[in-house]
């Protein structure tokens, strides 16, 4: 089983000059690092991240430090214009079996109007979208300042343990 992993940019940079997009930031885009690792044990993973600069980069691209950060709604859409990651990700994610996404509701919602997703999708968001996850079999965990959280990770990795038993 493949599963893309999706998270955007933090403005916490660990990396002065060039790196790979996975390697680069801190802050809470650490906790998907980690999950990543974790998730690794039990499927192919690709991590992946919503750069305010570079917009949809695979983890493996290398970039380097930048200003742009997207920490607004209005940035959001501003570097989906700009950019046009949504189709991006509609792009890439088709090898894969599920994306995982992991982004505020904002620009979940972004991704969402602009048909982001071909392949099942489980998202850590915000509670809006718990309906629209639940209309179309896609799994939906709230979120609550962590972009995964112990709880929704423990949850996220059984579900796939079982798809991946039970395709």
């Amino acid at each position: 089983m493949k599963v893309l992993v999706i998270t955007n940019d933090s403005s916490v940079f660990l990396k002065d000059g060039l790196c790979s997009a996975k390697e680069m930031f801190g802050g809470r885009v650490s906790e998907v690092r980690n999950f990543c690792n974790r998730l690794s044990k039990i499927c192919d993973v690709s991590f992946s991240i919503i750069s305010g600069r570079f917009g949809f980069v695979p983890g493996e691209y290398t970039i380097m430090p930048y200003d742009e950060i997207t920490d607004t709604p209005e940035k959001y859409y501003e570097l989906q214009e700009r950019k046009d990651y949504a189709a991006m990700i509609n792009f890439v994610s088709r090898p894969f079996d599920h994306v995982l996404v992991l982004v505020p509701k904002a620009m979940m919602a972004i991704l969402l109007d602009n048909d982001a997703f071909s392949k099942k999708v489980i998202a850590v968001t915000g509670t809006e979208f718990r309906e629209y996850f639940k209309e179309r079999g896609w799994s939906w965990y709230p979120r609550s300042g962590a972009r995964i959280g112990k709880a929704n990770a423990d949850m996220i990795v059984n579900e796939l343990k079982d798809i991946s038993k039970h395709p």
